[in-house]
């Protein structure tokens, strides 16, 4: 990945395409329903209007090669390591708070080496689990450090996988595919339950997420690695149904297990930083 090989690279320069084209046809539908239709969109305009700076903002990193990428994505973990202590509680505590965040740190220093990411989260949650041995307490600690783990593999290790990915030489097929078909998902996953829903996924865990929601974004994943294949002309029937159920059903369990972590801890979003989104 580099800005000279971005340029060159017929499936990046598709998606820029792509996605200049979903953006100014949704802003159309969004304004159509809006003045000619006069529906309250309340919530969809806020998500549309982060997305115009969001896209941009991911295609730069995308474009400005591998290096400032996973840079990018460790300080987009650092950021949601930041709202989760915040709304946790864990931000008081200082030390706990800086294993966090270096674990995080390591995360994107096994993406850039091309080694160690299977070993940083051990490191880790070592380090989390001596806290409480440096300060020959006990009482609370066990929260704290499940705490800290919980945030370490959500957004080192788990979410530093995207960093992994820019060292593939499919890198563009396979960051530019991943970050576009989940947003279309969540879209269709929103779109659908508007329109269908009347079956609760998950009522104590989300109750405006409906099982026609979750199959209709399950659809739409299963369609969209056809219908994008020259992200990735190397796979084969098994793999792009293998790639339809993994953002089919790996988003929406994703969302439930957020949502889990949130009502667990008596928040409705994580910050307000992305207007439309709950934050990073």
């Amino acid at each position: 990945m580099s800005p000279s090989a971005a340029l060159h690279d017929p499936v990046f320069r598709a998606y820029l395409g792509l996605v200049l084209a979903v953006l100014a046809g949704a802003g159309v539908v969004l304004a159509l329903l809006h003045l000619v239709f006069r529906i309250e969109l309340g919530s969809v305009w806020k998500t549309y209007w982060a997305w115009l700076w969001l896209a941009p903002l991911s295609a730069l990193f995308l474009f400005a090669g591998r290096v400032p990428f996973i840079l990018g994505v460790t300080a987009v973990g650092l950021l949601g390591a930041r709202d989760f202590l915040r709304v946790s509680e864990l931000a008081a505590d200082r030390l706990m708070s800086a294993v966090v965040y270096g674990g995080i740190v390591l995360a994107g220093l096994a993406a850039l080496s091309g080694r160690g990411a299977m070993s940083f989260p051990a490191l880790a949650i070592a380090l989390l689990l001596l806290v409480p041995i440096r300060r020959n307490r006990v009482e609370g600690e066990i929260r704290k450090v499940s705490l800290g783990v919980i945030a370490v593999v959500l957004l080192g290790w788990m979410w530093g996988h995207l960093g992994l990915l820019a060292n593939s030489r499919h890198a563009y097929g396979y960051l530019c595919y991943l970050l576009f078909a989940t947003e279309v998902t969540d879209v269709a996953a929103f779109t659908f339950g508007k329109m269908f829903g009347r079956h609760p996924l998950r009522s104590e865990i989300s109750p405006r997420k409906t099982w026609e929601g979750a199959l209709g974004a399950l659809l739409v994943a299963m369609i969209l690695p056809w219908l994008l294949r020259f992200s990735f002309p190397f796979f084969g029937p098994a793999q792009l149904i293998l790639t339809g159920l993994i953002v089919g059903i790996g988003g929406p369990l994703g969302d439930l297990a957020l949502s889990v972590l949130k009502r667990d801890l008596g928040v409705k979003d994580w910050s307000a930083a992305i207007p439309g989104h709950g934050g990073v």
